[in-house]
Protein backbone atom coordinates (compact mmCIF):
# COMPACT_ATOMS: atom_id res chain seq x y z
CA UNK A 1 0.00 0.00 0.00
CA UNK A 2 1.35 3.57 -1.12
CA UNK A 3 1.98 6.26 1.45
CA UNK A 4 -1.15 7.94 -0.39
CA UNK A 5 -3.53 4.85 -0.11
CA UNK A 6 -2.80 4.59 3.56
CA UNK A 7 -3.31 8.48 4.40
CA UNK A 8 -6.61 7.56 2.89
CA UNK A 9 -7.41 4.71 4.39
CA UNK A 10 -6.66 6.34 7.71
CA UNK A 11 -8.78 9.49 7.04
CA UNK A 12 -11.74 6.91 6.19
CA UNK A 13 -11.07 4.86 8.97
CA UNK A 14 -10.92 8.80 11.44
CA UNK A 15 -14.12 9.85 9.94
CA UNK A 16 -15.65 6.28 10.53
CA UNK A 17 -14.39 6.72 14.68
CA UNK A 18 -16.66 10.04 14.68
CA UNK A 19 -13.27 12.26 14.55
CA UNK A 20 -14.52 15.25 13.22
CA UNK A 21 -13.36 17.45 15.44
CA UNK A 22 -10.16 15.31 16.69
CA UNK A 23 -6.30 16.38 15.57
CA UNK A 24 -5.62 12.82 13.71
CA UNK A 25 -8.14 13.57 11.17
CA UNK A 26 -7.50 17.25 10.31
CA UNK A 27 -3.92 17.22 10.48
CA UNK A 28 -4.43 13.64 7.70
CA UNK A 29 -6.70 16.23 5.78
CA UNK A 30 -4.19 19.16 5.98
CA UNK A 31 -1.54 16.34 5.09
CA UNK A 32 -3.47 14.94 1.69
CA UNK A 33 -4.43 18.84 0.74
CA UNK A 34 -0.22 19.40 0.83
CA UNK A 35 0.13 16.54 -1.18
CA UNK A 36 -2.55 17.44 -3.58
CA UNK A 37 -1.29 20.64 -3.99
CA UNK A 38 2.20 19.86 -4.61
CA UNK A 39 1.09 17.17 -7.74
CA UNK A 40 -0.52 20.12 -9.29
CA UNK A 41 2.66 22.07 -8.91
CA UNK A 42 4.57 19.10 -10.29
CA UNK A 43 2.50 18.16 -12.72
CA UNK A 44 2.25 14.67 -12.10
CA UNK A 45 1.19 11.88 -9.36
CA UNK A 46 3.74 11.93 -6.37
CA UNK A 47 6.11 8.82 -5.87
CA UNK A 48 5.91 7.74 -2.42
CA UNK A 49 9.57 9.20 -1.92
CA UNK A 50 7.94 12.52 -2.89
CA UNK A 51 4.87 12.04 -0.29
CA UNK A 52 7.78 11.59 2.50
CA UNK A 53 9.42 14.77 1.81
CA UNK A 54 5.99 16.49 1.63
CA UNK A 55 5.05 15.19 5.46
CA UNK A 56 8.59 15.55 6.43
CA UNK A 57 7.45 19.67 5.37
CA UNK A 58 4.99 19.51 7.03
CA UNK A 59 6.16 18.63 10.23
CA UNK A 60 9.30 20.62 10.01
CA UNK A 61 6.89 23.22 9.73
CA UNK A 62 5.08 22.14 12.69
CA UNK A 63 7.83 22.07 14.65
CA UNK A 64 9.02 25.41 13.81
CA UNK A 65 6.12 26.76 14.76
CA UNK A 66 6.10 24.92 18.47
CA UNK A 67 9.08 26.76 19.42
CA UNK A 68 7.27 30.22 18.46
CA UNK A 69 4.45 29.01 20.70
CA UNK A 70 6.92 28.05 23.10
CA UNK A 71 8.64 31.49 23.22
CA UNK A 72 5.50 32.97 23.21
CA UNK A 73 3.87 31.03 26.43
CA UNK A 74 0.84 29.51 24.28
CA UNK A 75 0.60 26.23 25.95
CA UNK A 76 -2.52 25.56 24.36
CA UNK A 77 -0.96 25.88 20.64
CA UNK A 78 1.88 24.05 21.84
CA UNK A 79 0.28 21.25 22.76
CA UNK A 80 -2.23 20.90 19.48
CA UNK A 81 1.66 21.02 17.83
CA UNK A 82 2.63 18.45 19.38
CA UNK A 83 -0.47 16.38 18.47
CA UNK A 84 0.51 17.54 15.20
CA UNK A 85 3.71 16.00 14.43
CA UNK A 86 3.23 13.14 16.24
CA UNK A 87 0.62 12.18 14.05
CA UNK A 88 2.91 13.02 10.92
CA UNK A 89 5.82 11.39 12.71
CA UNK A 90 3.58 7.82 12.40
CA UNK A 91 3.76 8.14 8.35
CA UNK A 92 7.20 9.48 8.57
CA UNK A 93 10.15 6.41 8.93
CA UNK A 94 11.74 6.14 12.56
CA UNK A 95 14.69 8.99 12.53
CA UNK A 96 17.99 8.16 12.49
CA UNK A 97 20.55 8.95 15.04
CA UNK A 98 23.58 11.12 14.99
CA UNK A 99 25.81 8.05 15.31
CA UNK A 100 23.65 6.48 12.31
CA UNK A 101 23.73 9.90 10.24
CA UNK A 102 27.72 9.89 10.70
CA UNK A 103 28.33 6.76 9.70
CA UNK A 104 26.12 7.08 6.43
CA UNK A 105 27.92 9.77 5.63
CA UNK A 106 30.97 8.53 6.42
CA UNK A 107 29.95 5.62 3.42
CA UNK A 108 29.38 8.19 1.23
CA UNK A 109 32.64 9.96 1.34
CA UNK A 110 34.41 7.09 0.89
CA UNK A 111 32.15 6.46 -2.35
CA UNK A 112 32.56 9.49 -3.73
CA UNK A 113 35.80 9.81 -2.86
CA UNK A 114 35.55 13.22 -0.93
CA UNK A 115 39.12 15.10 -0.37
CA UNK A 116 37.91 17.91 1.38
CA UNK A 117 35.41 20.75 2.00
CA UNK A 118 35.24 21.39 -1.68
CA UNK A 119 33.63 18.11 -2.38
CA UNK A 120 30.50 19.29 -0.15
CA UNK A 121 28.55 19.26 -2.75
CA UNK A 122 29.24 15.62 -4.20
CA UNK A 123 28.33 14.06 -1.03
CA UNK A 124 25.59 15.75 0.05
CA UNK A 125 24.20 14.81 -3.27
CA UNK A 126 25.15 11.51 -2.50
CA UNK A 127 23.48 11.51 0.61
CA UNK A 128 20.38 13.35 0.78
CA UNK A 129 18.32 10.53 -1.33
CA UNK A 130 19.37 8.24 1.33
CA UNK A 131 18.28 10.20 4.49
CA UNK A 132 15.37 11.38 2.98
CA UNK A 133 12.55 12.12 5.36
CA UNK A 134 14.83 10.10 7.95
CA UNK A 135 17.09 13.40 9.11
CA UNK A 136 17.05 17.11 8.60
CA UNK A 137 19.32 18.28 5.92
CA UNK A 138 20.64 20.84 8.10
CA UNK A 139 22.20 18.37 10.67
CA UNK A 140 23.51 16.19 7.94
CA UNK A 141 25.09 19.31 6.44
CA UNK A 142 26.62 19.59 9.77
CA UNK A 143 28.13 16.34 10.29
CA UNK A 144 28.72 16.15 6.52
CA UNK A 145 31.40 19.40 7.12
CA UNK A 146 32.29 17.97 10.32
CA UNK A 147 34.07 14.99 8.79
CA UNK A 148 35.42 16.53 5.39
CA UNK A 149 37.40 19.16 8.31
CA UNK A 150 38.87 17.00 9.16
CA UNK A 151 40.89 15.58 6.18
CA UNK A 152 42.65 18.36 5.92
Amino acid sequence: MSLKERLEQDMKEAMKAREAGKTRLSVIRMARAAIKNEEIERGHPLSDDEVLQVLAREKRQRQEALEEYRRAGRQDLVEQMEEEIQVLASYLPEPLTEAELALLAEEVIAQVGARGPQDMGKVMGQLMPRIRGRAEGSEASRIVRELLSRMN
